[in-house]
């Protein structure tokens, strides 16, 4: 179990390591330049509308049926749970309004920073629930400790930011969760620091243990990038 002062560190540590972890994809980004700025050229020599690079890694994007695509980009434990009640309003909502079915939706959450953990089954948080709430700043409503399961995909919890919408509803819904991989890195490195275990061990042991429908992503913030430019409309879940 992590205790209230280390949370603070914890948190630093993690906004810290990001930040040079974004540094580092701008650089690369820039020095990328002529892959990522595939640009169609006139006749006359002009340049023409702009069409981003595609690279294979985010190919299972354009492999999910649907008529509509729509992504949720979710950085936070409320975010997350704000994500997981709009993605399954937006899928009822297409039903019930315009006489569509799950398959016509195509729908992204995407969690990243400290919503990544909640990409994570009962088995982790049930292990590791006492420093992943150091975190994620969520503990259990109802026992007021730190959780030892997913409490996004349990019933009983409807004053959540998910209102009682569990993660398994939108998986059997056909949802798909893009999980970053540089914040889940992180937090392996972390729970091996505070259990004395191994981190590369540790993050095979979570990757094992992601929810049901979950691709792990190099970063979060990549894939609500990539996403839109596959045709995705985003949201930012608050």
């Amino acid at each position: 179990m992590s205790d209230n002062n280390s949370t603070p560190v914890a948190r630093r540590s993690f906004l810290t390591r990001l930040g040079a972890g974004i540094s580092v994809a701008g650089a690369s980004l820039v020095a990328g330049a002529p892959e990522a700025a595939a640009q169609t050229t006139s006749a006359g020599g002009g340049r023409g509308a702009f069409q981003a690079a595609r690279h294979t890694q985010d190919d299972w994007m354009d492999q999910l049926p649907g008529k509509h695509r729509f992504v949720f980009d979710t950085t936070s434990a409320a975010g997350f749970g704000s994500a997981v009640a709009y993605a399954n309003n937006f899928l009822t909502a297409s039903e019930s309004g315009y006489g569509l079915k799950d398959p016509d939706g195509a729908v992204i959450v995407v969690a990243r920073h400290f919503a990544t953990p909640f990409a994570y089954k009962d088995a982790i948080w049930a292990k590791y629930g006492g420093m992943l709430a150091g975190v994620t700043s969520l503990n259990d409503p109802k026992t007021k400790q730190a959780p030892t399961i997913n409490l996004f995909n349990a019933a009983g919890y409807e004053d959540l930011a998910n209102m009682g919408t569990t993660v398994d509803t939108l998986i059997k819904r056909g949802v798909q969760f893009a999980v970053c991989q540089m914040a889940t890195k992180f937090f392996a490195g972390m729970l091996a620091k505070s259990s004395g275990g191994n981190a590369d061990a540790i993050y095979n042991e979570v990757v094992a243990n992601l929810i049901p429908n979950s691709h792990i992503v190099p970063a979060g913030i990549v894939a609500v990038n990539r996403a839109q430019e596959r045709g995705y409309t985003l949201a930012s879940a608050v």
